[in-house]
C-alpha cells in the first residue's frame, strides 16, 4: 500500500496535494487523542494508620471533696473561767498536749475536802475494826451480849462502806481537777479558738472551744453514678474488662482545683454499700498522703479511678474519625486498594486518640491523611503508614 508521502509525491495537481496533506494531519491527530484517552489517571495517595490492639486501663474521673482523717471537737468537761490558751491557732498539736487551762482553785478545794473525808473515814474504820475485834473476843466468854457484838460488826461494815464512798468522791474530785487542763485527744492541726482567757465555759457545752483535725493522711470522698458502677460490673462479668487489682486497693490520682496534678497517689479503701436516693450515686472513699498539708478539708478535687483493664482495646488518631450528617462517628478504611466507610462506636477520648469499642478490628488500615480528596469506592494508593501517634506527612503537592 503506498504511503501518504508517496501519494503526495505523485499527486499531479496542487489541490490534490492539499487534500492529501489535510487527511494526513487528521489521522495523526486522531491517533494522539486515542493514546491520551487510553492513559489511566494517577491514583490518589493517602496515609493510613494500621489498627492494633493493646491493653488499656479503664479510668473514670469523678468530683470529690477532701475530709479530715480524724476530727476532735474540743469541749470542756467541767465549768469555770478560762485562765490561759496554751496553743497557737493553726499549729500542729500532739495527743495529750495542753490547749486550755480552766481556773483550778474551786476543784483543788473540792479535792482537799474529799481527801479530808477519806482521812476521817479511815479513822472511823480503824476504830470500828478495833471495837469489832474486841467484841468478838468478849462474846466468846459471855462478857457482852450477842446483840452488842452484832452491832459492832455492823458498824465495821458501815465504816468500810463509808471509806469506799469517800475514796470514790476523792477520785471524782481529782478527775474534775485534771479536767481543768484541757488537752488534745489526737495529733493534728488546731483550728481557730472560739474563746479567749477570761471566758466562762460550762461542762459539755454545745460550742466547741476549738477543733483538732488530723490531715495526714486525708480522706477524699467522691461519688459515682450507680448506672456506671453497674456497667463496670457487667463488663467484668462478660469478660470485656479484666480487674486491675483488688477493688479495696485500687489506686487513684488527684487533680487540684487549679488543674495541676497532685504529687501523691491515693488508695481506694471504701466502696459505698447503698445508693443515695436523691442523687442515684454511690459514695467512695480514698486515703491520700498529705505530708505537706496541701490538701485541706472541704477542698474540691477530681479523682481519677482505675476501674479495670481492657486487654484488646483499639485506639485510633482523632483525625481519622469524622461525623456524618446524623452526627454518627465514621472512618474511611482501605480494603484491597479501595476506600470503604465504617460506622464506629466511640467509648471515650484519650488525649489525641479515640477509644473505639465497635466498627474496627486489628489490621484495618484507617485513612488519617487525604480524607478530603477521596470518596467511598475510589481506588487509592497507600503512600505512608502512621505508627502509634507519629503520623507520616504527605507532601501537599500530591
Amino acid at each position: 500500500m503506498p504511503t501518504l508521502f508517496h501519494s503526495l509525491m505523485f499527486a499531479r495537481s496542487p489541490l490534490a496535494r492539499a487534500l492529501l496533506l489535510g487527511a494526513g494531519l487528521l489521522v495523526i491527530g486522531g491517533c494522539r487523542e486515542a493514546e491520551t484517552a487510553d492513559a489511566a489517571p494517577p491514583l490518589q495517595e493517602v496515609a493510613v494508620y494500621e489498627v492494633t490492639t493493646a491493653a488499656q486501663a479503664l479510668t473514670t474521673t469523678l468530683p470529690g471533696r477532701a475530709t479530715a482523717h480524724l476530727v476532735a471537737e474540743i469541749r470542756p468537761q467541767v465549768g469555770g473561767i478560762i485562765q490561759k490558751r496554751l496553743f497557737n491557732e493553726g499549729d500542729t498539736v500532739k495527743a495529750g498536749q495542753a490547749l486550755y487551762q480552766i481556773d483550778p482553785q474551786p476543784y483543788q478545794a473540792a479535792l482537799a475536802q474529799a481527801q479530808a473525808t477519806v482521812s476521817s473515814a479511815r479513822a472511823t474504820l480503824k476504830a470500828a475494826e478495833l471495837k469489832a475485834k474486841r467484841d468478838a473476843q468478849l462474846v466468846k466468854i459471855d462478857a457482852i451480849s450477842a446483840e452488842s457484838n452484832e452491832s459492832a460488826q455492823a458498824s465495821l461494815l458501815e465504816a468500810q462502806a463509808s471509806l469506799q464512798s469517800a475514796l470514790a468522791a476523792q477520785h471524782t474530785a481529782q478527775i474534775n481537777l485534771d479536767y481543768t487542763r484541757i488537752t488534745a485527744p489526737i495529733d493534728g492541726r488546731s483550728a481557730t479558738s472560739s474563746v479567749t482567757p477570761g471566758a466562762l465555759v460550762t461542762a459539755e457545752q454545745t460550742t466547741a472551744l476549738t477543733t483538732v483535725q488530723q490531715l495526714d493522711p486525708i480522706y477524699v470522698d467522691f461519688t459515682q453514678p450507680s448506672s456506671t458502677l453497674l456497667r463496670f460490673k457487667r463488663e467484668l462479668a462478660e469478660g470485656k474488662l479484666a480487674r486491675s487489682g483488688q477493688q479495696d486497693a485500687a489506686r487513684i490520682s488527684l487533680e487540684l482545683e487549679d488543674g495541676s496534678t497532685y504529687a501523691h497517689a491515693g488508695t481506694l479503701t471504701f466502696n459505698g454499700v447503698s445508693v443515695d436516693e436523691s442523687t442515684g450515686s454511690v459514695t467512695f472513699r480514698a486515703v491520700v498522703p498529705n505530708p505537706d498539708g496541701l490538701l485541706m478539708p472541704g477542698m474540691y478535687l477530681k479523682a481519677t479511678v482505675q476501674e479495670g483493664v481492657q486487654n484488646d482495646a483499639i485506639l485510633v488518631p482523632q483525625q481519622a474519625v469524622s461525623r456524618d450528617e446524623r452526627g454518627d462517628a465514621t472512618a474511611l478504611v482501605v480494603v484491597d486498594g479501595k476506600v470503604q466507610q465504617r460506622e464506629l462506636t466511640l467509648a471515650r477520648a484519650l488525649g489525641n486518640r479515640w477509644w473505639v469499642s465497635q466498627g474496627l478490628a486489628a489490621g484495618d488500615q484507617v485513612i488519617v491523611q487525604g480524607l478530603q480528596k477521596v470518596r467511598v469506592g475510589q481506588q487509592v494508593q497507600i503512600q505512608a503508614q502512621a505508627q502509634g501517634s507519629a503520623l507520616t506527612a504527605i507532601n501537599d503537592s500530591h
